[in-house]
């Protein structure tokens, strides 16, 4: 594929970025068919899957759905108006959709059964499991459900997002056609065990469609029918109009179970009459249908995933801990001599909650400032911060309640540190506070000194074991000088001064990256070498992508990681023939952000929280940090970035057409899993930490 000039005008030069960030969600689907993965962990990518496209049509299509009614004309940059983008986008996700369920009945279905776990419809049981589980209906489920007359009815029931309902088409004795709702209920397990079979399961929705004649007596019931309705979930807090932040949340919060709806999910089997009802119900376009086969909500195939079944699951992988990490006197002596880097999960969080309970422990600390953006439900980080606050420390957190889908649990700890009395703010109302800081000032002999940990990723337990992220702990006085700046900042509302080493978004960071991209072609040009190395969730900012295609023309070897939606085209002559794009789906979710550039010898290197994407350059506080420890620099570069592409099992590479083929172990060449090699070689005891 080559290009003409003027390269800049093209919109060939950029990849659609909802079909990238599709073929991201096939890409996770196809985990669920990797035979590499054990049979229950295959579950979980179906699972991700279906959660993944739920919240791309709540959130993405939503947006391109509402710009299509308001007239909006203005094109994405490979040049498509909001209708065409919603026809890419239906083109693409309907045939994705139904793989989904073809894998699930054609695929794991049977091999769960042939591994004793077998998921059965009430139709294939025996009598006597049948008359048992009509039993368990009757005590567990019945008491439970709410039938609902659809048409013809006085007044519509609402039909909240995400939920699994059944259509039940009935007659009456006089031949009158009526419609119902019955909401399966969400209080009970999704997959019923079968009496006196302790891996016999039922689907919740086969068994409430078995006994509806409990629901509707002396009526016909004709058909039930599984569907689903997703609704926009991308309703704007208008923070500017509404004198009070936390009411503005509540009221949103509110308003996104009523959103429009954006997608109607139906069992393929569903007689037309029965789906055109469901459309005039929700005045929902017919294009917006998606009749499928098999299960729908597969993200309730968690529950199987959690089966008692070691020998269908992931070996249990057990971060590494340095013991003097683990403790608040190790861990300051240990940052006061040099700075040190965690590498998540294979590393342990525990090091990050030690920071955080230590310094609330400690007779010497005096202060602590904390974002937070995602906590999680259980969060020892929180309650730590509670503690000291309690203990009459300084504490300040900046909690970030604009975390689409986080916001409830957001402001319920934000309402708990408050009690506890914390100095709890909420940021910027026109953009959210995203970047993941932590300072902790204490009392030393030599005055106060300021410790401070930097990172990628949420300060969150839970996801911490799930996704790959980095910290940085350090005491340096320049970094420590610029997040205390900037909490000022993010706390008082004040105008940021120059950062002395910290990149900050959106006051500097674009320019920064931007700046080191253009040094590294310019010192290509002159020197006829050069390297970038990127580690970042997505890649989609026009003008970032545009810096890289002129680093690749000067010559800069360029090598990328991106996990999600990339918009840049690799491989291109003339454009970007010295570019390479990689994309690692494995046991955890890649989430680091890495920005290396080889500087003439003199590597520099970055980690935080922003990927390439307008929204975090433009329109969130982000925050990135250089390494400057040149061990550290080295372990980045050498343990971290450079293994991301010999891994040769996870690891799939971007075509110029947009198109990933999986990646495969060349002749001779052993095989390579990136995070499987990590789990070996944790960051904490490779550099000496132990």
């Amino acid at each position: 594929m080559a290009f003409d000039e003027p390269l800049r005008a093209a919109p060939q030069r950029y990849l659609n970025r909802e079909l990238s960030w599709l073929r991201f969600n096939e890409r996770v689907l196809e985990e669920a068919r990797n035979g590499q993965n054990p049979l229950l962990e295959r579950l979980k990518f179906l699972a991700i899957f279906e959660s993944n496209l739920d919240e791309f049509f709540m959130v993405r299509v939503s947006g391109f759905i509402e710009q299509d009614e308001s007239g909006v004309s203005e094109l994405t940059p490979d040049g498509l108006t909001p209708s065409e983008q919603i026809s890419l986008i239906l083109k693409s996700a309907l045939p994705l959709r139904r793989r989904a369920s073809q894998i699930w009945e054609r695929e794991l279905r049977p091999e769960l059964r042939k591994a004793g776990v077998a998921i059965r419809s009430c139709a294939e049981l025996g009598a006597k499991a049948r008359a048992k589980l009509e039993e368990l209906f009757e005590r567990q489920v019945f008491p439970l459900l709410t039938p609902l007359i659809v048409n013809p009815a006085m007044s519509v029931p609402f039909i909240s997002g995400r939920s699994l309902n059944l259509a039940v088409e009935l007659r009456a004795e006089d031949g009158t056609a009526t419609l119902a709702r019955v909401k399966v209920p969400t209080g009970t397990d999704r997959f019923v065990g079968v009496p006196g079979k302790k891996f016999d399961f039922v689907p919740l929705e086969d068994l409430i469609a078995q006994n509806l004649h409990r629901l509707f007596p002396g009526v016909e019931v004709v058909g039930a029918y599984p569907f689903r309705v997703l609704r926009d979930a991308d309703i704007e807090i208008r923070e500017l109009d509404a004198p009070d932040l936390i009411a503005s949340i509540q009221e949103s919060l509110r308003r996104r179970r009523f959103g429009d709806p954006v997608l109607l999910q139906i069992a393929e089997n569903a007689p037309i009459q029965v789906v055109r009802r469901l459309l005039d119900l929700l005045d929902l376009d017919p294009r917006y249908v998606f009749p499928l086969p098999g299960l729908l909500g597969m993200e309730g195939l968690w529950q199987l995933a959690g089966l008692d079944r070691p020998a269908l699951r992931f070996p249990p992988h057990v971060p590494y801990l340095p013991e003097r990490l683990a403790y608040h006197q190790g861990l300051f002596e240990t940052v006061r001599k040099r700075d040190l880097l965690v590498h998540h999960p294979f590393d342990s969080f525990r090091c990050v909650e030690a920071f955080v309970a230590s310094a609330a422990k400690d007779p010497q600390v005096v202060g602590i400032k904390q974002t937070l953006y995602r906590v999680g439900s259980e969060s020892p980080i929180v309650r730590s911060l509670a503690d000291a606050a309690m203990a009459d420390k300084q504490v300040t957190t900046m909690v970030e309640l604009k975390a689409r889908f986080d916001e409830s649990n957001n402001l319920v700890w934000a309402r708990a540190l408050e009690r506890a009395g914390v100095h709890v703010t909420y940021g910027f109302p026109e953009m959210k506070t995203h970047c993941k800081l932590c300072l902790v000032v204490r009392k030393e002999s030599g005055g106060m000194r300021s410790y401070v940990h930097i990172g990628t990723g949420n300060y969150n337990p839970a996801t911490a074991r799930q996704y790959t992220d980095l910290g940085l702990f350090t005491c340096d006085p320049e970094i420590t000088q610029d997040v205390a700046e900037l909490f000022n900042h993010l706390t008082g509302f004040s105008k940021p001064g120059p950062f002395r080493r910290i990149l900050v978004a959106p006051h500097n960071l674009r320019e920064g990256i931007l700046e080191r991209i253009q040094r590294e072609a310019e010192l290509a040009r002159r020197t006829g070498a050069g390297r970038i190395l990127l580690k970042v969730n997505s890649l989609v900012d026009p003008e970032a992508i545009d810096a890289l295609y002129e680093a690749s023309q000067a010559g800069v070897r360029v090598d990328l990681v991106v996990r999600g939606a990339c918009c840049l085209r690799p491989g291109v002559p003339g454009l970007s023939e010295n570019v390479r794009v990689v994309s690692i789906i494995g046991r955890f979710l890649e989430h680091s952000r890495i920005y290396a550039f080889h500087n003439g010898g003199e590597p520099d290197v970055w980690i935080g929280s922003a990927d390439l994407m307008r929204r975090n350059l433009d329109r969130r506080i982000e925050v990135m940090v250089p390494i400057r420890d040149a061990r550290l620099v080295r372990h980045l570069i050498e343990v971290v970035l450079e293994p991301c592409f010999r891994d040769n099992q996870r690891s799939w590479e971007l075509k110029p057409d947009g198109t990933y083929a999986r990646r495969k172990p060349k002749p001779g060449e052993k095989p390579m899993d990136v995070q499987r090699w990590w789990m070996a070689h944790p960051s904490t005891k490779m550099l000496g930490f132990a």
